[in-house]
């Protein structure tokens, strides 16, 4: 038996080799990476916690975390409160509205197209002289000179957040239609019989009992959205235009490694944005637990 136990570690062992080469190598070595400065060739230079001074009074790597957050923040409020309604919507006895599956696959269609694909397309849609948009709201009489979308900061970064809440709002709503399946139907039906209307069903009943799934979204997509990077990167010039307002972490710590060679300052910003991605997780999911043992107390 013990022979027959011994062989099964051989089994297992390609396995634990590809996981320690290709997943926890690299993490060492970008660790050790945070305190040199490298640039790609010849032998590290090991200059201490010099990165880790650097990049708290680095005013650069502030902007691009601000704009991080603003972006993700107006994507996520859009994203969810659409994805909450229309979850709303299709769970309401009243309207019993069929085709939903027809529905799902419409929501989600976005999210399956490539971002590269996404990004041609707005660009185009976007604009500045010939992009339907502009033509559509002059049409209809919304604006009367054309808005250059992407060359103004406020409003290339509504429009990155906008995209983002296309692309991903259909995703979101599969997640809650799936929390609201799980939602017995006898509270509904007790609902309705007690002549409870739409708005307090949605407060009392559906709201309550999906907080575990907008606890996932909410992490999931802080997780994703502290990692913007694509989107910013190829509707923009690769370096955040304009002014720096599509700067994201990830996009400045991209330039930094791959544009500027400073890949120990880039090491440092990975580490850095691990912890913070960990922090506000942690925070965000303490936050709603605390909420909900305070209501069940």
């Amino acid at each position: 038996m013990k022979k027959l136990n011994h062989k099964g570690y051989y089994f297992i062992a390609p396995f634990f080799a590809i996981f320690l080469v290709f997943n926890i190598y690299p993490v060492l070595l970008t660790f050790y990476y945070t305190f040199t400065r490298y640039e790609g060739y010849g032998k590290p230079e090991f200059i201490g916690l010099e990165n880790y001074t650097r990049i708290l009074t680095d005013g650069y790597f502030l902007e691009a975390f601000i704009n991080t957050w603003k972006i993700w923040g107006l994507n996520f409020a859009l994203q969810l409160g659409i994805a909450l309604f229309l979850a709303a919507l299709f769970s309401d006895l009243r309207y019993r509205i069929k085709g939903i599956g027809f529905f799902r696959a419409v929501f989600y269609l976005p999210n399956l197209i490539t971002i590269s694909s996404v990004a041609i397309l707005f660009n185009i849609m976007l604009d500045w002289q010939h992009g339907s948009i502009n033509m559509l709201l002059m049409k209809i009489g919304l604006i009367s000179d054309p808005i250059n979308w992407l060359n103004e900061p406020a409003t290339a970064q509504i429009s990155v957040a906008l995209i983002l809440t296309w692309m991903w709002f259909g995703y979101t709503f599969i997640v809650l239609m799936a929390g609201v399946s799980g939602i017995p139907g006898e509270l509904y039906e007790a609902a309705l019989i007690d002549g409870a209307n739409r708005w307090q069903t949605f407060v009392h009943i559906t709201l309550p009992l999906l907080k575990p799934i907008m606890l996932y979204v909410m992490i999931t997509s802080l997780i994703g959205g502290l990692q913007l990077f694509d989107l910013p990167m190829l509707i923009t010039d690769g370096l955040g235009a304009p002014e720096g307002s599509l700067n994201t972490m990830v996009l400045y710590l991209y330039n930094q490694a791959f544009r500027y060679n400073n890949y120990g300052y880039a090491a440092t910003i990975a580490y850095a944005l691990f912890l913070i991605t960990v922090i506000f997780s942690v925070v965000t999911f303490r936050s709603m637990y605390r909420t909900n043992a305070k209501k069940e107390g």
